[in-house]
């Protein structure tokens, strides 16, 4: 059995599905895809994965992408320390935080990270090298991420993220006066989720949020999961970000 994972920095999407990694014990070989010199979009990356984002995972040969997808696809197959609920409703909640983090969380949280730290990346490359990267970026979407973060997203659409934000901290904050863990009493992939996006960074990126007077509780769950020993050594891996960069800025890019 080989499992190789294709990854960034220690953060967001990369650390999403390399703390589960750890967390089962899994032997993998580590391959750094280096961000800021779009090796994602390089001809040898975009042959593993033709949409050209990290991470990856190939076990032996097949290829899996998308975080949430490869971190099902671990319980799936190496069910012998579990992440996910073994009975139905525990799973269903689970995979219920796990879609309102993957689609009411992540994608604002990217836009503040986009706006603060990677527009100084597009801003700094010249206009015709500029152009040529973005013909090497497969996805429409993301071509049109980097065109924004390079212009500068709005007043409205910055609110509008913080706004969204601001309710998913208030939702979390909430559910962990009822239960121990995010999705219940069990420490679960949506645990794993909410922390790579938003809880690891929400405090240093929106110091004006006052987070730590407004969820207290978060405050605790968020200690708790940096004493994990896997998270500690999934946040010690190796990351080449310029040290004026290292902000969490979002990663499939």
């Amino acid at each position: 059995m080989t499992l190789k994972y294709y990854h960034a920095e220690p953060a967001a999407n990369s650390l999403k599905s390399m703390i589960p990694l750890i967390e089962k014990g899994l032997p993998f070989q580590s391959v750094y895809v280096d961000l800021h010199k779009f090796e994602q979009h390089a001809d040898w990356f975009v042959a593993i994965n033709p949409e050209g984002q990290v991470p990856v995972l190939d076990h032996d040969g097949v290829i899996i992408t998308h975080t949430t997808v490869i971190n099902e696809y671990l319980e799936d197959v190496f069910p012998d320390i579990p992440l996910r609920p073994r009975d139905p409703v525990g799973a269903a909640r689970m995979r219920y935080w796990n879609k309102f983090c993957d689609e009411q969380v992540m994608n604002y949280v990217s836009i503040h990270g986009w706006h603060r730290m990677v527009s100084i990346i597009a801003r700094s490359i010249e206009s015709d090298e500029f152009d040529r990267l973005m013909q090497h970026i497969p996805l429409p979407d993301q071509r049109k991420k980097w065109r924004a973060a390079r212009s500068g997203f709005s007043e409205a659409e910055l609110a509008n993220a913080t706004e969204k934000i601001l309710f998913a901290v208030d939702k979390v904050e909430k559910q962990l006066a009822q239960t121990a863990w995010i999705a219940g009493d069990e420490y679960t992939l949506a645990d794993i989720n909410f922390y790579s996006y938003c809880g690891m960074s929400v405090e240093r990126m929106f110091p004006e949020l006052a987070i730590a007077k407004r969820c207290p509780r978060l405050i605790e769950w968020r200690e708790k999961m940096k004493a994990r020993p896997a998270v500690a050594r999934a946040l010690a891996g190796e990351d080449r970000t310029a040290p004026g960069l290292r902000t969490w800025t979002g990663e499939a890019r």
